[in-house]
């Protein structure tokens, strides 16, 4: 196989392209920025992005850039704490074929390394959406072979495209950059055993594969090689991680239409801040309880059937918060028992709730054989029945959970998500200066911005 004829270099030429945004791209880019950033600052005031921090002040000294809610910082430091933050509360936007987070990976790259090198905003926003494009598709080309072999394919696929944005942003050759991906293909990884006990490693996945980003690119700038087929060759990513061409990785999800239609205008926002597997059967709890007024007093039982991997999140062990983040049962019963799911149903108070535990005993999650068809490419559908005490059954069916592109969340419920976690942070003026900032998107001050809002209200005496 010629190196210079196969997908790996087609991709490489295809990011070496990319100079100017479509005006609806640049409109979405700067949406899910915003969301982005609000993530990043409540989750910023956490213990893991705290723990990161710590380590990346011991490990990569430097403070030429800004690691949100913790100060001056490195490019590497900056670009694992704001990963790390962005991934923190399980707040991000994703792509559903792909089931991956492409900003809590994309954007802290091009962050740190768009303030070291003092690059213009546009030339940002287009690394950004190069970067986020080619994470997308990489991760719909394997899922859900890739989920199925036990790897979590925002780092999987996400390190492919932190390289890609920080290829545009050093203005890397095509040789260059089609070896800075062969070097990421190395860095590749991230398993989903934190499932077993929740271990807070998911958190860092997105701030570890946008570090191993940046260093690809910088390497492949020095002169290190890398295999420039490394997605498609015999011993490469998809082979190692999906499995046999046609059958668990399909290609032209990479290469059809690209250059000409960006499937990264298809991203959801969350409404929830948990796990987007359960939002399909959320919604469905949610509108039960509001269509029909119900008390939770009155349900003796509650069925919840939808695809395979969505089903695997049955857990009811409650001691952490990301336990109850991917715990569909906890989830729908805090649905179903305050008719709302906010950052603070997570907390200890909440999860010891007696109610919510009780209903939460009183649900069933299966499989459906529809929903396991149509997962991911036709919705993350759910099917939500509740059984009443008195003998009576509703049922509703969600295909397309809430903020899904068919199912959208408009700009003003977008910015009362960002209200939401950013104002117990940083307060109400800061908070509306930060989306301001960030939706006119004319440099990267509202990086420093955020993080001198999040130190000074955290220096605040106490009462």
């Amino acid at each position: 196989m010629d190196a210079q004829t196969g997908l790996t270099w087609d991709v490489a030429e295809w990011i070496g392209r990319q100079r100017e945004l479509p005006a609806e791209l640049d409109r979405h880019l700067r949406r899910m920025t915003l969301d982005a950033v609000a993530g990043m600052v409540a989750s910023s005031v956490g213990p893991v992005s705290g723990a990161v921090a710590k380590h990346a002040s011991a490990l990569y000294p430097g403070d030429e850039v800004t690691a949100i809610g913790h100060g001056p910082a490195s490019v590497l430091g900056a670009a694992l704490v704001n990963g790390t933050s962005g991934h923190g509360i399980e707040s991000d936007e994703g792509y559903t074929p792909g089931s991956m987070h492409p900003t809590s990976v994309v954007l802290p790259t091009v962050f740190a390394l768009g303030q070291s090198l003092r690059a213009d905003a546009r030339t940002v926003r287009v690394a950004a959406a190069t970067g986020m494009e080619l994470a997308c598709r990489l991760a719909a080309a394997g899922h859900p072979a890739t989920r199925n072999r036990h790897f979590h394919n925002t780092p999987l696929a996400g390190v492919f495209g932190a390289t890609a944005a920080a290829a545009v942003l050093r203005g890397l050759s095509v040789a260059e950059t089609a070896n800075a991906l062969g070097i990421a293909g190395s860095h590749a990884g991230g398993l989903f055993e934190f499932l077993g006990d929740s271990a807070e490693v998911k958190r860092f996945h997105p701030g570890k594969a946008a570090r191993d980003g940046i260093a690809a690119a910088d390497l492949a700038a020095a002169g290190l090689t890398g295999p420039t087929t490394v997605l498609e060759g015999t011993d490469g990513y998809f082979a190692a991680f999906a499995g046999p061409e046609g059958e668990a990785w399909f290609p032209g999800r990479i290469r059809d239409g690209l250059g000409e239609n960006w499937v990264l205008l298809n991203t959801y926002v969350k409404p929830y801040p948990c796990c987007r597997h359960l939002h399909g059967a959320i919604d469905g709890a949610l509108e039960l309880r509001h269509e029909h007024k119900l008390d939770p007093a009155e349900i003796a039982a509650v069925r919840v059937e939808t695809f395979p991997i969505a089903a695997r999140h049955n857990g009811t062990d409650l001691d952490t918060i990301l336990q109850a983040q991917l715990s569909l049962p906890y989830t729908v019963a805090v649905a179903l028992a305050r008719g709302a799911v906010t950052l603070t149903d997570f907390d200890a108070a909440a999860r010891s709730d007696v109610d919510v535990r009780a209903l939460m005993d009183r649900i069933a999650v299966s499989v459906d054989p529809k929903a396991d068809t149509d997962y991911p490419r036709a919705g993350r559908p759910a099917r939500t029945t509740v059984e009443l005490r008195d003998g009576g059954e509703l049922t509703t069916w969600v295909q397309h959970p809430y903020g899904e592109p068919a199912n959208p969340l408009s700009d003003d419920a977008l910015e009362a998500k960002v209200r939401g976690l950013c104002e117990p942070v940083i307060g109400a003026r800061a908070t509306a200066e930060l989306v301001d900032a960030v939706r006119r998107f004319d440099d990267l001050g509202f990086l420093v911005e955020a993080d001198h809002a999040i130190r000074a209200t955290a220096a605040l005496p106490t009462t």
